[in-house]
């Protein structure tokens, strides 16, 4: 029933998101961790403000007590970076954080984080679902919480001050104290508040935050930054002319951006702009990762600084081992998820937002004036991204006929090579762009296409959404 996708395993709250299953994964690990002979370095469980999340951290956290495993619990809702800068940080084998991140309140689920506070690959989910399969009913023990916290084996701890003091010590606080900015926050109802405005008030800026209590139905929206959800957060920035405005998602690694004119700046646009600022103002060096489904901006801009521009499939895991494997300077996705080079070994938006504000103020200039100089030196593109429900036999159908058959459409463009690394991404002759995959975290097939001008996206989207009968 526990099975891993791109970002960790997530599940319908009371049809496989259970008290039961959380205890069967919680055991595996325990067993896990027991063969691989690290039990005794324990574990840290974090939860974010989805419904039984904090339950389910209790629940999991129970169960390795009564294994004799320490389990550090963070005793307050967290972002999920905070987790793996812990598992780095305090050199643990394993961390759990309890999320399913952006996807609809409905669900819930769990991120597994491996030694150096990296995303589980998909070797280690492998091995973690084969554990749960080989879990005995009988086996699965749990202790009371109150006797757990008695006996030391249940620790509660909040380590946001050491989390906080890394991300102040790597940006320039100095140049944003003296930049008097105003800033627009949107946690979207999720974690990240208390951590964006602990920087930003010590950075002396000028702070207004929406939609930041705790709903654990993120107000009848998905809990995910972009276009379509950041409406309100775009009206703030103008009513209150503020420099930038700022969302995360439930979970926060991951950022969605207003600059001051209200216009949303794509993951995309983030991306290419940070590895500018990183090169060209902080003399950085070194190439940059991107997956499958981003930007080949990047690309162009990895070329123009003599540097090159890895690709890799979707999940975070993917990008984080890359630059490890590279030295690369930053890495990200078009979903909304960066780091750069010396952070934590996976995305975070509270980070990716302070490194955001510091560049408007060692730069002097404001964000869409940053944005604009960017594209008119290096051009644009025109991306779309749909996301197309189906039934089971429908899926079937269309997998058939990509994967199985290797059929595709018959295209106008000019097509350069076809590649399976991660679904089927075609790559033309203009420099353009299209890629449909099944998503790994939600029932859904999902098609990015990017071309030089907008007729062209539409046509060639069109093309796929007829030839599949979308």
């Amino acid at each position: 029933m526990i099975k891993f996708g791109t970002g960790g395993w997530r599940a319908i709250i009371g049809d496989e998101f259970t008290r039961k299953n959380i205890q069967i994964l919680a055991q595996a690990l325990c067993n896990k961790m027991k063969n691989e002979g690290v039990e005794e370095d324990g574990i840290v469980l974090g939860y974010d403000r989805r419904f039984l999340s904090k339950e389910a951290m209790q629940w999991a956290g129970c169960i390795f007590a009564a294994q004799g495993i320490r389990a550090y619990l963070i005793n307050q809702s967290v972002p999920t970076p905070m987790v793996m800068f812990y598992v780095m940080k305090h050199v643990l084998p394993y961390g759990i954080m309890v999320t399913a991140s952006h996807n609809p309140a409905i669900y819930n689920g769990c991120k597994i984080f491996t030694a150096g506070g990296r995303d589980a690959d998909e070797s280690q989910t492998k091995d973690i679902e084969d554990y749960c399969n080989d879990v005995l009913e009988e086996e699965i023990v749990s202790m009371e919480y109150a006797q757990a916290i008695k006996s030391g084996l249940i620790l509660e701890i909040y380590p946001l001050n050491e989390y906080l003091d890394t991300i102040i010590s790597e940006i320039d606080l100095g140049k944003i104290r003296n930049a008097g900015l105003k800033i627009a926050l949107d946690p979207m109802y999720g974690v990240s508040e208390t951590s964006l405005a602990t920087i930003f008030h010590t950075a002396r800026c000028n702070l207004f935050t929406i939609h930041d209590r705790h709903d654990t139905l993120f107000g009848g929206k998905l809990p995910s930054p972009s276009a379509g959800t950041l409406k309100a957060l775009q009206n703030y920035v103008l009513d209150k002319k503020c420099d930038i405005g700022i969302a995360t998602d439930g979970d926060a690694d991951r950022i969605g951006i207003i600059d001051d004119l209200g216009h949303f700046l794509h993951p995309n646009d983030i991306l290419v702009i940070l590895y500018y600022y990183l090169v060209q103002y902080k003399n950085w060096h070194g190439p940059v990762v991107r997956n499958i489904a981003t930007t080949h901006r990047l690309d162009r801009l990895a070329s123009y600084f003599g540097e090159k521009c890895y690709e890799v499939p979707v999940g975070f895991k993917h990008i984080s081992a890359k630059m490890n494997e590279t030295d690369a300077v930053i890495g990200g996705e078009s979903s909304g998820g960066l780091t750069v080079r010396g952070h934590i070994k996976g995305k975070d938006g509270v980070y990716a937002a302070a490194l955001l504000v510091e560049m408007i103020a060692v730069t002097g200039k404001k964000l869409s004036e940053i944005a604009r100089a960017i594209q008119e030196e290096f051009g644009s593109c025109y991306m779309i991204e749909k996301d197309y429900s189906f039934d089971e036999e429908k899926k079937e159908t269309i997998y058939k006929i990509l994967f199985d058959e290797k059929r595709l459409p018959e295209l106008r463009l000019e097509l350069l090579k076809v590649s399976y690394l991660d679904g089927c991404k075609l790559y033309f002759q203009n420099g353009g762009w299209i890629i449909c995959r099944f998503s790994g975290t939600e029932p859904l097939l999902r098609i990015f296409c990017e071309m030089p001008n907008e007729g062209e996206a539409e046509e060639t989207v069109r093309v796929f959404e007829e030839y599949f009968g979308l």
